[in-house]
């Protein structure tokens, strides 16, 4: 992994001549994403993500935390007890340069022995998993990790409007999928280009049946405006 994703992170917090990402999946043409939008301020964040943080509770942990925006906020402005993950060293190196204090390059499904009140997966974090038939595992990797009544937020998007409708009106999504939620991501940055990887929207219905199946509840917290949406999982209370 040449971690073109976190350089492009690192570049722009040391003002290292930092270029625009150029992203592609397998259903959607190259796009350009501006790495200052990783840095932005709980103000420019989506309602989405400020709802979250604003939900967030008691000892924390950013999964996936790129720039670290989610965390600073929260460590600076609300005092809390955060711990920021990536499994990027360039991402958490900028990190540090940010201020935050507590950081680690760390996979979340081999964190051990650590408990949690509240776990982010901001900007669809649950893809991280790649495929629906990793859901179960990822989901019970996170639950092992809350305290008592904690809880895990999400936000992701039910991408079906991407897809074509068929003559009857119903959605036409090629045979190769499994579930249409699963992608293959392509990033480049200055002329170089990451392994392609797999990555997954998961739409809420699917979702609330895993963590159901899971031993998980979910609610949906907030609807965003263009198909995203931003959930709550909690341990279920016998």
């Amino acid at each position: 992994m040449k971690d073109l994703f976190g350089r492009a992170i690192l570049d722009y917090q040391t003002n290292n001549s930092p270029e625009d990402l150029i992203t592609e999946t397998s259903i959607s043409e190259e796009d350009e994403m501006s790495v200052a939008y990783l840095f932005r301020s709980f103000a420019e964040m989506p309602q989405l993500e400020q709802k979250a943080l604003q939900l967030a509770k008691g000892k924390t942990l950013d999964v996936g935390c790129g720039a670290g925006s989610h965390s600073l906020y929260l460590q600076q402005e609300l005092n809390f007890d955060v711990s920021a993950i990536d499994i990027s060293e360039n991402a958490i190196k900028a990190c540090q340069l940010r201020g935050l204090k507590k950081t680690r390059v760390q996979d979340v499904m081999t964190l051990e022995n650590e408990t949690y009140d509240t776990i982010l997966l901001m900007m669809n974090g649950a893809g991280m998993c790649g495929k629906l038939k990793n859901i179960p595992k990822f989901l019970l990797k996170l639950k092992s990790l809350l305290n008592e009544n904690g809880q895990i937020l999400l936000d992701s998007s039910d991408i079906i409007y991407m897809f074509d409708e068929d003559e009857d009106g119903g959605k036409w999504i090629p045979s190769e999928h499994a579930y249409y939620g699963e992608v293959i991501f392509n990033i480049g940055y200055k002329g170089q280009k990451e392994k392609p990887f797999d990555w997954m929207y998961i739409d809420y219905n699917t979702l609330q049946n895993a963590a159901y199946a899971n031993g998980l509840k979910c609610e949906l917290i907030l609807e965003g405006e263009h198909y995203d949406y931003l959930a709550r999982l909690s341990v279920e209370q016998i």
